[in-house]
């Protein structure tokens, strides 16, 4: 998730375990603590980039990792304190300030390796990486908790805020559901058989989900709003098997291949070749030649064929956002 929510998550999970002994103190502990499993962004900053992506949301956000940060965080705020917070309560509020940022961003499409060292990433896929339905809630209730010192009204306010943006979850979680059945249900009546299936939100909204159908002979794309009235269209992006086979043996590849966990096509357009992401979605519908929003292209340097990652610029985000509000109002 976005930086916003992970630190309104990190005041929520200090003012849960010690707001009574930290009053607002506990907000700036718990504001660090929240964004810390991002900081692999800065070890990301000094690596090829390709491998600062495979790092992000690995180690850094791991169950292990923060068993182990929890009592050293949890030290030193009790030696800053002093008598206002045991080394226990310090170490358990630091754990939850922590460990609820990869729990949260288990929910969005880039998953999170949350048992490193093993290497699986694990993904709800219900909510976009930004979405303020389910921040702005909870960040006026942690407001509230702020202006008072009142501990009863302050367990109130932080309680209503996460029942709220828990709630707001487990909708999403009930509507992605019910989105999946519906892609389903179009895939069976248009006989279209499939090894994998993959639905997402798009962004800001739980109310237009993409789908991505992975078949032998390609991937099927398809959207779906709570307001259509007519099938579900999906439109076949071919796999280009010679192409693949082209840089089987190249290095960048197989790292993008391990990124993309598998949701990929690699595609020739006058004479590039690109790499692209399917988990992102896409910003044009022509199969012809598509333009993903996460893309690669194989580009010749000295070091061999290195890819690089495809610019977007306003513009795209401006057409992407204009064509996704007009979808979304149903087909």
């Amino acid at each position: 998730m976005d930086s916003l929510t992970q630190i309104v998550l990190g005041i929520a999970g200090a003012e849960v375990c010690a707001g009574k002994k930290l009053q607002n103190r506990g907000f700036v502990y718990g504001a660090i603590l929240g964004t810390v499993p991002d900081l692999d962004v800065i070890v990301a900053k000094f690596l090829d980039p390709l491998d600062g992506i495979m790092i992000h949301r690995g180690m850094s956000h791991s169950l292990l990792f923060h068993l182990f940060l929890a009592p050293i965080f949890g030290w030193s705020i009790q030696r800053i304190e002093k008598q206002r917070i045991s080394f226990k309560s310090a170490t358990l509020m630091a754990f939850w300030c922590l460990f609820t940022h990869p729990l949260l961003d288990m929910c969005t499409t880039w998953g999170t390796q949350v048992l490193w060292p093993l290497p699986y990433r694990y993904s709800l896929n219900c909510i976009f990486v930004i979405d303020p339905l389910y921040t702005v809630p909870f960040l006026i209730f942690l407001i509230m908790v702020w202006r008072t010192k009142n501990n009863d009204l302050r367990a109130k306010y932080v309680r209503r805020g996460l029942y709220i943006s828990t709630g707001y979850m487990l909708l999403a979680l009930s509507i992605k559901s019910y989105a999946l059945y519906k892609f389903e249900k179009a895939l069976e009546n248009q006989n279209i058989s499939y090894n994998e299936i993959m639905v997402k939100p798009t962004p800001f909204n739980l109310i237009l989900w993409n789908a991505n159908v992975a078949t032998k002979e390609g991937y099927f794309l398809g959207d779906y709003s709570l307001f259509d009235t007519q099938p579900i269209h999906f439109t076949l992006y071919p796999k280009n098997y010679g192409l693949e086979a082209s840089l089987k043996e190249n290095t960048d590849f197989q790292k993008l291949k391990i990124i993309s966990e598998g949701w990929f096509i690699v595609n020739q357009i006058n004479e590039k070749i690109y790499f692209n992401d399917l988990r992102f979605g896409i910003l044009n519908d022509d199969p012809k030649a598509p333009q993903f929003v996460f893309s690669y292209q194989f580009i010749q340097s000295p070091e061999g064929l290195k890819a690089t990652e495809v610019p977007k610029y306003k513009g795209d985000a401006k057409a992407l956002l204009k064509r996704m509000y007009i979808r979304l109002q149903g087909n």
